[in-house]
């Protein structure tokens, strides 16, 4: 497999972990409660449409239920007979054409930000208590704008993550919805890969140094957000800087590659288009 990603991948994402147990998985011939099924897909953040069949979407018609992952070109539609799923097929959105048909199917949720119900709680505690500080030391400051926005957003975002566990600018508030230290690194699109996958950085002399001012330009950014708006310690919210992904990938295993005069075990070569594998420093 093959995944071609920008540097927007050393940002943060939801825990590899909960994203894998928290699936929907059927199976031909095993016995299923349909409304249990549609409720599990509500917690994932699927909504339902009897109309529009669209990404991230599914409806209902009589015994038949027909769901759009919301990573996928194309559908599933799952016949229930009773309790029991009688067939999975895979279909074209737009057609209705069988493309195929399963045994097994398994539906991610359609977003990656999904936090069980207890982390949810303990996280909003620990969001609740960072505000009344942060809210404190404006007021203390003579701050009361700042005291005030920051108390009214936070306060609409922490309703939206009780009524249905998810709000705008949700990846402000990833280090308390996982449970993770302060400055703790965030989980990235990297911590989705198999331990023995192999990174190649494509014109690295410009991505490299991108790597830093995302990272850094992030940063900023968060800083000025958490003094007008947000409850976000600075760092803890921010993508993964170079030493992060040095950490996540072994240096025998990353390559850099570029066009021109290129190092290669401590002599230069003039080939338009190589690979150098060495320390991404």
């Amino acid at each position: 497999m093959v995944i071609v990603a920008s540097v927007s991948c050393i940002y943060g994402l939801g825990s590899p972990d909960e994203y894998q147990a928290i699936r929907v998985v059927l199976k031909r011939g095993e016995s299923r409660n349909r409304d249990r099924v549609l409720r599990q897909l509500i917690e994932n953040h699927y909504e339902r449409n009897d109309l529009d069949l669209g990404r991230g979407k599914f409806r209902v018609r009589g015994d038949t239920l027909e769901v759009a992952p919301a990573y996928g070109e194309t559908a599933y539609r799952v016949e229930f007979f009773g309790d029991e799923i009688d067939r999975i097929v895979e279909i074209d959105t737009t057609t209705g054409e069988v493309l195929a048909e399963h045994q097994t199917v398994e539906i991610y949720p359609a977003k990656h930000f999904i936090t069980p119900q207890d982390k949810l709680n303990a996280a909003i505690q620990d969001i609740e208590g960072e505000l009344d500080r942060q809210v404190a030391d404006f007021k203390a400051k003579d701050k009361l704008l700042e005291a005030q926005r920051i108390e009214q957003r936070t306060k609409y975002d922490l309703e939206m993550l009780r009524e249905v566990g998810y709000c705008s600018g949700i990846e402000n508030y990833s280090r308390p919805l996982a449970q993770r230290q302060p400055g703790s690194p965030p989980w990235t699109l990297l911590d989705y890969f198999p331990d023995d996958f192999v990174m190649f950085i494509d014109e690295s002399h410009m991505t490299v140094p991108q790597i830093h001012g995302m990272y850094n330009g992030d940063g900023h950014a968060k800083k000025r957000s958490w003094i007008l708006v947000f409850v976000c310690p600075v760092r803890s919210t921010t993508g993964l800087a170079l030493g992060g992904i040095r950490a996540k990938v072994a240096p025998s295993r990353i390559c850099q590659c570029h066009a021109g005069r290129i190092r290669t075990q401590g002599q230069f070569t003039n080939r338009r288009a190589d690979y150098s594998p060495h320390r991404l420093d």
